[in-house]
């Protein structure tokens, strides 16, 4: 499975950000959600409502947050957006320097989780998705390679 550009753009990737803790990490990635137009501003909350009911950290420091089954209701489509933290954000677990995060109404959440675990599981690729300088390879390690046939 790949992530269609209608679920990942180089527009709901911000590379190099700062958050001085798992909370202000979780409301940039919400209010991107909400920019990008794929949530409504309820979502958010329940972004941290999801985390503090169950850790969202899931290893080779990277984070999925993403809202409760009941906020699926102010999902408006399914939308990732992806914020990278050189310095770390201590998320508990672990130290988390990419956030991946998930707006899904139904369950395409499933597919999109089963596309990044793939990628986590490779340690190579982990790594360049931590470290990458620019949204087009971030888009190509999620497999999301149609960006350039489109360009």
């Amino acid at each position: 499975m790949t992530l269609s550009t209608d679920t990942l753009s180089a527009e709901a990737i911000r590379l190099g950000a700062t958050a001085k803790d798992r909370a202000e990490a979780i409301e940039q990635c919400g209010r991107l959600l909400v920019d990008l137009g794929a949530v409504e501003e309820p979502y958010v909350a329940a972004m941290h409502e999801r985390e503090k009911a169950v850790s969202t950290f899931v290893g080779e420091g990277v984070a999925i947050p993403h809202g409760t089954n009941e906020a699926r209701q102010y999902v408006k489509r399914t939308q990732l957006a992806v914020v990278q933290y050189p310095d770390g954000i201590d998320w508990g677990a672990g130290t988390v320097h990419l956030c991946v995060a998930i707006a899904a109404s139904g369950e395409e959440h499933v597919e999109v989780l089963a596309a990044l675990s793939k990628v986590l599981m490779d340690e190579q690729k982990a790594a360049a998705l931590r470290t990458a300088t620019d949204a087009a390879t971030v888009l190509s390690l999620l497999g999301n390679d149609q960006q350039e046939a489109h360009a």
